[in-house]
């Protein structure tokens, strides 16, 4: 008894083992006509947040190939191509089976710009500047000596403004930086809030509107335990 029992345990391992490799060169075959079949080709390019950024140029990165199956596509090196658009902060690039490329941009947003003889140039909340060209309604223009990406008053006044409370922000003419602890604001309606350096920004921004509610043309709030109005 004890033998018959072996016996069909023995043949049952066999069995399993056959089914076993069957299965995995199943999968391999499958596997690899996955890889190389034009089965699944890329059929749609489907791009989000996009906004201004030109879909063409978009497209035209992420070399998208005409044959072959989706999944060879190098998603993180057609992310990085697509990244390179100046007007582009990130990118990210995946593949939605079957047959779908999504692509999600996060287009650069500007927070300040400046303007030379070429024009205006915009510089968004990282301090890049990525475009040359007119300034979106109610970007605040930067006054000081020397503006650019490498400028250490240009980046004093971004992080200024990048703390600034949004009720404050949409009010804002101009940005002047004099030094990175001399950042002072112009408003729309000619009022001056005098910021100082880009440090203790919460509480400043905590003082800043209500001593604007009260009657003066200068708002002095460098100091935000010792605040005054001119």
């Amino acid at each position: 008894m004890r033998s018959g029992t072996r016996r069909f345990g023995v043949g049952g391992l066999r069995r399993f083992r056959l089914w076993a490799v069957l299965a995995v060169a199943l999968v391999t075959v499958l596997a690899g006509l996955a890889w190389f079949s034009p089965v699944l080709s890329v059929r749609e390019v489907r791009i989000e947040g996009a906004g201004a950024i030109p879909e063409d140029r978009i497209r035209e990165l992420l070399q998208i190939p005409d044959q072959g199956s989706i999944l060879r596509l190098d998603t993180a090196a057609m992310a990085q191509r697509v990244a390179s658009i100046p007007k582009v902060r990130s990118a990210k690039v995946q593949r939605v089976l079957p047959s779908t490329v999504r692509v999600r941009v996060e287009p650069r947003t500007a927070v300040l710009y400046y303007d030379t003889p070429e024009g205006a140039h915009l510089l968004d909340a990282d301090g890049i500047e990525y475009a040359v060209e007119p300034a979106p309604i109610g970007v605040p223009k930067l006054l000081t000596e020397r503006p650019g990406t490498a400028d250490p008053l240009t980046r004093s006044a971004i992080a200024v403004v990048r703390v600034l409370p949004p009720q404050l922000a949409v009010q804002v003419d101009t940005v002047r930086a004099d030094s990175v602890s001399d950042v002072s604001l112009t408003l729309r309606d000619g009022r001056t809030v005098l910021w100082g350096s880009s440090e203790d920004g919460e509480r400043k921004s905590a003082v800043v509107l209500p001593l604007l509610t009260r009657p003066g043309t200068v708002f002095d709030v460098s100091s935000p335990s010792l605040v005054t109005v001119k």
